[in-house]
């Protein structure tokens, strides 16, 4: 029977084209399930067979676990001070083996093992297909349909099939069996049935590919796509940067007669694409990445990470875009959270700002409208500009002396003291719930407080751009952060945490 065995699995390896090791280890996985099913608990069996003779032994073995973890599979785990007393300087994650009789092959249900070991074979196929593939190096996939799963098309290349769900297609676009796809490689996962790599024609990555497969100079390192920020099937913005000073990045992109852009396009189901010159400075990249609305002034508040960008009337449609689109768009590619205004919007925005920073001078710096308004002039809008800008800054106002300057700054600077102490009085009424909650800094925690927010009720009954306008932070993450705060609401031991 041993050698008969051999021989069978000299033949499997032979016709699947498979080493020998895996059709045994297929062997003994069958053995091993055969063997639990003579156990009444979840045991965990290891059968090894003699790769020369075919002679096989089999083991009931436990897993040695922390003596504090206790047992989560008491058929199949030990804890490390029973393990220590038969094998002395045994460790935690280590197996402890007691030898079992075998079951004789003849026992074995034959087609159930030979269903286990075809199934291991075509795992092992499968498995040394997909890293034959993913060797090669490749982004995109490129293959035809081969059918529909539940809204999802499988897409086969040789004898490797990937998934594009229905979510990562470009919308409106209709593919039929047999059609041919390209889409981005996003992942490969060996757990998923079938088809285990994950495609998307929808993603950012995808656009920044075919440019790449386009345009030659990117590959050569003289152009860089630095970001790429997609509404799939009807718009896109890409931010370029040459590294060579004698190549346009925009031109290079569009090629000539556009012949580059229109083959991204074309395979992107007419998707415009704006191509946007990537810089340092944050102001200049917005501006561009508005385009083709021109921008009359530009304000950015770097602790809020936003930017107020003023347009005229006849450019406040076009920077807005259809549906908010073309800020939007701008936004993701930027990084920067872009509020567009105009005149109007941005006269009162200045009014109401300078009437804050004329009340705030006025209440903490004790001085009248006049001295207020002095200081606002000057470019002074913040307590801490008043108590901390060099002396010689100020001296240069007009009509302040020297002791007029230090008196200004003692006050400044003893304000703030005051409202440093006031804040970690508040800060100290946060609850626990709310400080231990992850991704709450100092600073935001401090945010929240100044606005009365101590729980995390408070918290998650805000809406996200509510705590976007007191912390700064951007939308998603406004709303990710609302989220968590409203976590316990689902968990059970709401009534705990609100007590």
């Amino acid at each position: 029977m041993n050698r008969e065995m051999l021989m069978l699995v000299d033949a499997i390896s032979r016709e699947k084209n498979v080493e020998r090791d895996v059709v045994f280890g297929a062997v003994e996985a069958a053995l091993a399930q055969a063997t639990k099913k003579l156990y009444a608990g979840d045991v965990d069996i290891r059968v090894s067979l003699n790769r020369d003779t075919g002679v096989y032994e089999t083991f009931r073995r436990w897993h040695v676990v922390p003596n504090e973890a206790g047992l989560q599979l008491p058929d199949q785990e030990i804890l490390l001070f029973e393990a220590s007393e038969q094998i002395p300087d045994i460790e935690v994650d280590e197996y402890i083996e007691e030898t079992i009789e075998s079951v004789p092959i003849g026992r074995i249900g034959a087609m159930a093992a030979k269903q286990v070991i075809l199934q291991k074979i075509r795992d092992a196929e499968r498995e040394m297909l997909l890293n034959d593939f993913m060797s090669r190096g490749d982004k995109i996939f490129v293959g035809t349909v081969k059918r529909m799963d539940k809204g999802d098309l499988i897409v086969e290349s040789g004898r490797v099939e990937g998934r594009l769900r229905r979510g990562e297609m470009i919308p409106k676009e209709n593919f039929r069996t047999g059609d041919r796809v390209r889409a981005m490689i996003m992942e490969v996962d060996l757990n998923l049935r079938g088809a285990p790599i994950v495609l998307s024609r929808s993603a950012p990555e995808f656009m920044v590919e075919l440019f790449r497969n386009e345009v030659p100079e990117i590959e050569q390192g003289l152009l860089e796509i630095k970001s790429c920020a997609r509404d799939a099937g009807s718009r896109a913005k890409i931010a370029v940067l040459s590294h060579d000073k004698r190549v346009d990045p925009i031109g290079t992109c569009v090629g000539v007669r556009g012949t580059r852009v229109n083959g991204v396009t074309n395979e992107l189901a007419g998707e415009r694409v704006d191509i946007v010159l990537w810089s340092e400075d944050p102001a200049q990249f917005v501006i561009g990445a508005l385009a083709p609305a021109n921008v009359t002034s530009i304000v950015v508040d770097e602790e809020r990470h936003a930017m107020d960008v003023v347009v005229d009337e006849e450019n406040l449609a076009i920077a807005i875009g259809r549906g908010g689109q073309n800020v939007r768009l701008a936004s993701e590619l930027t990084g920067w959270k872009i509020n567009i205004l105009d005149a109007a919007e941005s006269a009162q925005k200045q009014a109401s700002e300078v009437d804050a920073s004329r009340a705030l001078f006025m209440e903490k710096l004790d001085v009248d409208e006049e001295i207020a308004d002095l200081l606002i002039a000057e470019g002074f809008i913040s307590l801490e500009q008043v108590a901390y800008v060099p002396l010689e800054e100020m001296l240069e106002i007009e009509s302040f002396d020297e002791d007029t300057v230090n008196e200004l700054r003692t006050r400044a600077k003893d304000a703030l003291l005051t409202m440093e102490i006031a804040n970690e009085e508040n800060v100290a009424n946060v609850a626990t719930e709310l400080r231990d909650l992850e991704g709450l800094t100092d600073d935001l925690i401090s945010k929240l407080a100044e606005h009365g927010i101590h729980t995390l009720d408070d918290l998650a009954d805000l809406a996200g751009d509510e705590l976007t306008d007191i912390t700064g932070q951007s939308e998603e993450d406004a709303t990710a952060m609302i989220m968590k705060a409203r976590a316990h609401w689902f968990s059970g031991d709401a009534a705990s945490q609100t007590s």
